[in-house]
């Protein structure tokens, strides 16, 4: 089985050595650079990497990531599209011999986009970016996705991990615009109507987000219940920036109804509640979202619905019904998961107090 490694890079000099390192494994290693002004280049070439540059008068994430693919041989069996960011695990070729059979077109994997400061998983889904050579390209400017021209047939790997190291420091400002193209391009295109709003969000523009968003929930392709919860969500947020809590009420509400087995609108709806010190309706969502045991790998995921905070806001809302020991038996709970949250340790400290 011929395996190899495809990726597009700019400036990127800080992680070539460990990029190129967890890909030993691989037959051969293929880079477009698309314009780098560090020596990203020279130490990929250093370490047997095949360089091709190449700068874009427009650039487009897509377009991008099918010049890097035309690099690849056409008889290569396996192709792997990795960011140098990224870290594929130490078994990575064993795992795909075995798995990668003759029926399978691509592969899931689990991927693990970021991670806490002791480097545990942060957030985990499943990423499929490990195809076949052949009938595969990569649509949409931005949050790109890979498209197969024939059919497919997936295969999930639970044992085959890639780890992503973002660098922070790094520049995002182009995603805005290319999502606003990318819905020109399709407005019947349900993710990338979702993206837009959300990115809308990010930059504060609370308004355009709620009107993309409302547009993304109207659209016949949007079906996927986590997806549509999450633009309930996001709408709610929005609202809540805007100071106009009812509305962002109502979004929460309507996302709970929308998907009612993740935990996420139920922490969101208590985290409302936190702010307007609604204390039963904290208690009342927090132990909702503690009825719901499994983590879906899916890249909607939010950090706050698996780390401490739910037994953080429990403990809080406990306190201010004068409930103490409640408030005690949750804040360890709290320091069980993060005992190096100083804001925590404080609380149990005032908690005591209290008790004594």
């Amino acid at each position: 089985m011929k395996i190899c490694v495809y990726a597009i890079s700019k400036n990127e000099s800080k992680f070539v050595d460990r990029f190129m390192d967890s890909t030993k494994g691989a037959d051969a290693v293929y880079v477009l650079d698309t314009g780098s002004t560090d020596d990203t280049v020279l130490k990929l070439q250093k370490r047997n990497a095949i360089v091709k540059t190449k700068k874009f008068d427009f650039f487009r994430f897509d377009e991008a990531r099918n010049e890097s693919l035309n690099m690849v041989p056409k008889d290569v069996d396996v192709c792997i599209c990795l960011d140098l960011d990224e870290v594929l695990c130490d078994n990575f070729r064993q795992i795909i011999e075995q798995e990668f059979t003759s029926d399978v077109t691509r592969l899931r994997y689990n991927y693990i986009w970021s991670h806490d400061n002791k480097g545990n998983p942060k957030v985990n889904f499943y990423a499929d970016k490990i195809h076949r050579r052949k009938n595969y390209k990569w649509t949409h400017p931005v949050h790109e996705v890979l498209t197969c021209t024939s059919d497919e047939v997936f295969k999930t790997v639970d044992s085959l991990t890639i780890n992503h190291f973002p660098d922070d420091t790094k520049s995002r400002s182009s995603y805005l615009p290319l999502l606003e193209l990318a819905v020109k391009e399709d407005p019947t295109d349900d993710r990338n109507m979702h993206y837009l709003g959300r990115e809308y969000m990010y930059y504060g523009k609370y308004n355009e987000c709620i009107d993309t968003l409302i547009k993304h929930l109207k659209l016949e392709k949007s079906t996927w219940k986590p997806e549509r919860c999450a633009s309930m969500r996001f709408i709610s947020r929005s609202y809540q920036a805007l100071l106009r809590y009812d509305e962002a009420f109502m979004w929460l509400e309507k996302a709970i109804i929308e998907c009612p087995n993740i935990r996420e609108p139920y922490v969101e709806m208590a985290l409302l509640c936190y702010k307007l010190n609604k204390w039963d309706k904290v208690i009342e969502n927090c132990k909702d979202a503690l009825k719901i045991e499994k983590n879906e790998k899916v890249y909607i995921n939010e950090p706050f619905c698996y780390d401490e905070t739910i037994f953080d806001l429990l403990s809080i809302a406990y306190y201010n019904l004068e409930q103490y020991d409640k408030a005690y038996d949750n804040v360890l709970k709290a320091l069980l998961i993060n005992p190096d949250n100083e804001r925590i340790k404080n609380n149990k400290i005032i908690i005591e107090n209290k008790i004594k």
